[in-house]
């Protein structure tokens, strides 16, 4: 039987024959094909906080046809800008409905849904962008990885700092040798900037407007209280990834572009009080990576909750006349120079010393989301796509988490397999972090 055409394979062949849409490297909201056929037809997971910019960016370059969010009073909100998209509040039910009528997806929940969504949506043979870290675990990125790359699939993960081409040069220098061979990174942040570390509130009612059932999705059952909906989530280990996983997909970014550190081979943390529910009020991370064509074997040390790295690491000349370090940035240290980007992209850095390698070409990008559009269009994949870039970034950083879980014990990594590799007791003790159970109703 043949295999019935879809919007999906209309949205391809535009793009391959050249029939109603133009392909370049400007701004895709200059050239929007002008046919109601050949709009992307988009579903919203998700439209409060990062999922109400990733929903207006949506709309930009297609239709909202249909939006999802388990709080009634943002849905609401969201549907007097998009009042023809359809309504929902449990995410696997628009699928169910509407899966026909939709050409991509955005997820923009808690981190703890993040892979179920986005997997449901592949698996329908959808096109996703899924805000970063990407998932919770570790082998659901290797997951969602693995099935982007079955179905074909279009995707981009919510990094935005991907398509800032300052960091892309940055990048690209470093890959040419500007720094001498690397041996040595730092990357910092100020987060968090939520409750963590603490305890959990006093049960209190559920908010009439609030789906909670809906809201906690594979997570444990656990009574409602003040300090999870709608941002405090990311500071318990149920429903977010700490600081690490809100911040170091964009401030891990830089370094993990230049030197590709997509490999890990041990992790070694030391934090404040954990408790095992929520995240550590502060945490140092040491990661090890084996020697690669870039890099001989180096050290990438995370720090958050306050900590930073040594003051006299950052060259004087470029610390604020105050002298006091930024709450957030990186340090990439060769054998001939240093480049330090303060912030929390990668953008606008500035090299000590190193090696004049001249004018490195590097791939210039028109836009996140348009890299992500183009790619649906039938183009080059987008950057931080899942297989090739976003998978083993978010895996990267979330073996942090691992470490965090058993601080002061170094866990020494087998990416390829995903597993512990000296200790069966830490193996055991970490099982549920590398890969959380589901409660039923969700799957990968």
């Amino acid at each position: 039987m043949k295999k019935p055409f879809t919007r999906r394979d209309f949205l391809r062949d535009a793009a391959v024959t050249g029939i109603g849409v133009w392909i370049g490297t400007e701004s895709w909201a200059q050239s929007r094909p002008k046919s109601p056929n050949d709009q992307i037809h988009f579903a919203c997971i998700g439209v409060d906080g990062k999922g109400d910019s990733d929903s207006d960016d949506a709309a930009r370059f297609g239709t909202i046809v249909a939006i999802c969010d388990v709080d009634e009073e943002k849905l609401n909100k969201k549907a007097q800008q998009y009042p023809k998209a359809r309504k929902y509040t449990d995410w696997r039910k628009m699928l169910d409905e509407m899966g026909r009528q939709v050409d991509a997806c955005t997820v923009s929940t808690p981190d703890h849904s993040h892979a179920p969504a986005t997997a449901m949506a592949l698996h329908l043979g959808k096109h996703v962008y899924t805000q970063k870290p990407l998932a919770h675990s570790i082998y659901e990125c290797r997951r969602l990885g693995e099935l982007a790359r079955r179905m074909r699939a279009a995707t981009q993960m919510g990094n935005q700092g991907t398509a800032d081409n300052s960091m892309r040069q940055n990048a690209y220098r470093v890959r040419a040798g500007a720094l001498g061979a690397v041996r040595e990174v730092h990357v910092w942040t100020n987060r968090p900037i939520w409750p963590q570390g603490g305890e959990r509130s006093a049960t209190k009612p559920v908010p009439a407007t609030l789906h909670w059932d809906l809201w906690l999705g594979p997570a444990p059952v656990r009574p409602y209280g003040d300090n999870y909906h709608p941002f405090s989530w990311r500071g318990w280990w149920d429903f977010g990834t700490g600081a690490l996983g809100d911040m170091a997909c964009h401030t891990v970014n830089l370094p993990y572009m230049a030197l590709e550190l997509n490999n890990p081979i041990s992790v070694l943390a030391t934090t404040s009080a954990d408790n095992h529910d929520s995240y550590p009020q502060a945490s140092k991370i040491v990661y090890e990576f084996a020697a690669n064509h870039l890099h001989p074997p180096l050290t990438m040390t995370w720090y958050d909750g306050g900590n930073l790295p040594p003051k006299e690491l950052i060259p004087a000349a470029l610390l604020p006349k105050s002298g006091q370090m930024p709450d957030s940035g990186s340090l990439i240290i060769g054998d001939k120079g240093v480049l330090y980007t303060p912030g929390d992209y990668g953008g606008g850095g500035q090299i000590v010393g190193g090696v004049d390698v001249g004018d490195v070409p590097y791939p210039v990008s028109p836009g996140h989301w348009e890299e992500f559009v183009r790619a649906m269009r039938g183009g080059a994949p987008a950057t931080s796509n899942f297989p090739d870039y976003a998978s083993d970034l978010a895996a990267t950083v979330l073996l942090g988490n691992v470490g965090v879980w058993v601080a002061g014990q170094k866990v020494e990594w087998d990416h390829q397999h995903l597993r512990v590799t000296n200790s069966r007791d830490i193996a055991d003790q970490v099982a549920h972090i590398i890969r959380p159970p589901y409660r039923p109703g969700y799957s990968l």
